[in-house]
């Protein structure tokens, strides 16, 4: 089986990606203008034998900064933009809240941590997946949700392509949470339709909670456990 690639390795092979794509443009820029390799370096104070590697992607430290200013000087802008990911490194206290709501469980169900989703190459994951032999839940657990819409959409489609029959939206009992419920509750409402002291009820039973939901638990404070029925 697959092992899942470590954050720091995968955001350490996307940079080499993009160092490589910067690379080729700002050489392809610098062509097309019919700049030399020491003219456009001498623009930044670089030497042309620091571009050309610059250009072949052979810097692996090279900075913004210095990737900006050559895009510049071959007419072209660099733009850059985060987007969610696949698996950021947890805290303790998403570790609490995951061990809170599993105190919540009826032993017949089993407990699996960080479940990759089942299709090849795909770096995303459950953060746990709750399973009987009827039924498979994923767990998406979050201390502290601000954008309903994006939360939303990444659930979705991890529902979609995570072979489970649910998704349980897992969230701290804390007054932003509650604050933050107050105003997305109209928009998460459609996806995730049964109550979560219902789903809670149902979870603590062994029985499917028969839907998406949003389940909201307390979590002691760090140092304390909660024992699990």
């Amino acid at each position: 089986m697959a092992t899942h690639e470590k954050p720091a390795d995968r955001g350490a092979r996307r940079a080499a990606t993009i160092r490589l794509q910067l690379g080729r443009e700002i050489h392809d820029g610098r062509v097309d203008r019919g700049l030399s390799l020491g003219k456009a370096g001498a623009a930044v104070g670089l030497s042309a034998s620091e571009v050309s590697r610059i250009e072949r992607g052979l810097v692996p430290n090279v900075s913004i900064v210095a990737a900006a200013r050559l895009l510049e000087v071959v007419g072209l802008e660099l733009s850059a933009r985060a987007y969610p990911g696949t698996g950021p490194i947890r805290d303790a206290g998403h570790v609490r809240l995951l061990e809170s709501f599993r105190a919540r469980l009826h032993r017949s169900v089993r407990w699996s941590t960080e479940v990759p989703l089942p299709i090849p190459g795909d770096q995303r994951g459950w953060d746990a997946l709750l399973s009987t032999p009827a039924w498979r839940y994923g767990v998406e657990a979050e201390t502290s949700p601000h954008d309903a819409q994006a939360l939303g959409r990444r659930i979705q489609l991890k529902a979609r392509d995570g072979g489970v029959d649910g998704v349980i939206l897992l969230l701290p009992d804390t007054r932003s949470v509650r604050v933050f419920l107050e105003g997305a509750g109209a928009i998460l409402a459609p996806s995730f339709p049964v109550p979560g002291r219902r789903a809670l009820e149902l979870l603590g039973a062994g029985v499917e909670p028969g839907g998406n939901s949003i389940v909201v638990v307390r979590v002691p404070p760090q140092g304390r456990t909660e024992q699990r029925g």
